[in-house]
């Protein structure tokens, strides 16, 4: 009699966690066709042609899809498995690599770049002050990007046609023809070096390096450099090797040779303004390639990194490239408005928001994009544009759809 009431119960059980298991199902697809509504919502309004999504935690992907066109000519939809370049979220991965190259014995943060360069570079205005790799990682080189970052930076992929494409930028850049590349080493040398063809002695700020936050994509692809040197295995490769592998972030690459184009997304200036596809000579600061779906698998590493349980780097590891490494002084001007800023302080190429949030925004050419998570609910999102931000109705759009986005966030389940 015992034994049968005791099963009764274990079935009574079993039947019950059954049930609130289906009912989570039920509700997280209904929140999901909410949030695909919403979002479709934006996506109507034609400020944007294609874009992506995802929300997750450290267990995982709680959402993802995309929306829109990745190629209006011939209609594509914009899906999560759409990749393109991201932009300046490229640099975290900057940061990850760093470190992990420390973890290897390769190279230490705070030693003189100067230990690793074929060239020397230094500040004219304070040449006994070495720069420091930690210096790169943290803005505060005193290196900044001048007029040919770009004039020079961006080049066209090889065999497009051009017809009906616009080669007009804003901000006086230019993509320049595919012939006229040259190695990241051969730009950062004609850059930086006194002697180098494109050197200017104003291109560096009249500060000691280590006092002054001064955001640079120069400083960036230096670094990426760096590890090249110290390692002996092109940056591609060693990202390849330690994050993309590990993550099975099987999509991404940096080069357009290491993805299927097939995927690739076709960028806008405007929603009516096609770019060609492009470049950067410089790629470690932003020419990440990657989908939704890939990106969210790297978004879900960085929240258990910071809560101590990441794969790719060591608790330590992770912990240095968390750890904000600036203070107020460090900064001229400080955004303390934008939650969403990823300019408040930094860490290793990882950027805080004055709100706490920790990630990165990224723009390029018909590029714009957000990954970002909150260190409290260990949630995060991420949100990736292949529409330039013309106006301020664009600019309302791209929030809004972040809004969404948090809005859902804490309601999902996996």
């Amino acid at each position: 009699m015992k034994k049968c009431l005791l099963m009764g119960l274990v079935l009574m059980a079993i039947s019950s966690c059954a049930t609130l298991k289906k009912e989570k199902r039920n509700e997280n697809a209904s929140l999901k066709d909410s949030l695909d509504s919403a979002l479709n919502q934006f996506s109507k309004q034609g400020l944007f042609n294609g874009f992506s999504v995802a929300i997750v935690n450290e267990k995982g992907t709680l959402y993802t899809n995309g929306f829109g066109l990745s190629d209006v000519k011939v209609g594509k939809p914009y899906t999560q498995n759409t990749i393109q370049n991201i932009g300046s979220i490229s640099k975290t991965l900057v940061g990850i690599a760093l470190v992990k190259a420390q973890e290897l014995g390769k190279l230490k943060l705070d030693d003189p770049i100067n230990n690793y360069l074929p060239f020397k570079v230094q500040n004219p205005y304070y040449p006994d002050r070495p720069i420091t790799i930690r210096q790169l990682a943290t803005h505060t080189s005193t290196i900044t990007d001048n007029a040919y970052y770009l004039k020079r930076n961006y080049i066209l992929k090889p065999g497009q046609n051009l017809d009906g494409v616009s080669l007009v930028l804003e901000e006086e850049q230019v993509i320049n023809p595919y012939d006229s590349i040259v190695s990241m080493e051969t730009y950062l040398q004609r850059v930086l070096a006194a002697d180098g063809q494109w050197y200017q002695k104003e291109d560096f700020l009249q500060r000691p390096p280590g006092e002054i936050f001064e955001y640079s994509n120069v400083a960036t692809a230096l670094a990426a450099y760096v590890i090249e040197r110290a390692t002996g295995e092109p940056f591609n490769d060693f990202t390849r090797r330690y994050i993309l592998k590990p993550l099975q972030m099987n999509a991404s690459g940096w080069k357009f040779d290491e993805v299927d184009m097939a995927q690739h997304s076709r960028l806008y200036q405007s929603p009516e303004v096609l770019l060609p596809y492009y470049s950067l000579i410089t790629y470690p600061d932003g020419n990440f390639i990657t989908s939704a779906d890939d990106l969210a698998k790297y978004l879900t590493e960085l929240i258990k990194g910071y809560s101590g349980q990441g794969t790719l780097l060591s608790k330590e590891g992770y912990t240095e490239y968390f750890r904000p490494q600036l203070t107020a002084a460090n900064f001229e001007k400080r955004n303390e408005k934008n939650p969403y800023s990823d300019e408040y302080n930094v860490g290793i190429f990882m950027g805080f928001s004055v709100a706490g949030n920790i990630g990165h925004t990224g723009g390029d050419p018909g590029v714009s994009t957000m990954l970002f998570f909150n260190p409290n609910t260990k949630i995060g999102r991420l949100l990736i544009v292949n529409t330039n931000i013309n106006d301020k109705k664009g600019n309302d759009a791209f929030y809004g759809m972040w809004n969404v986005l948090e809005k859902y966030q804490n309601r999902l389940k996996n």
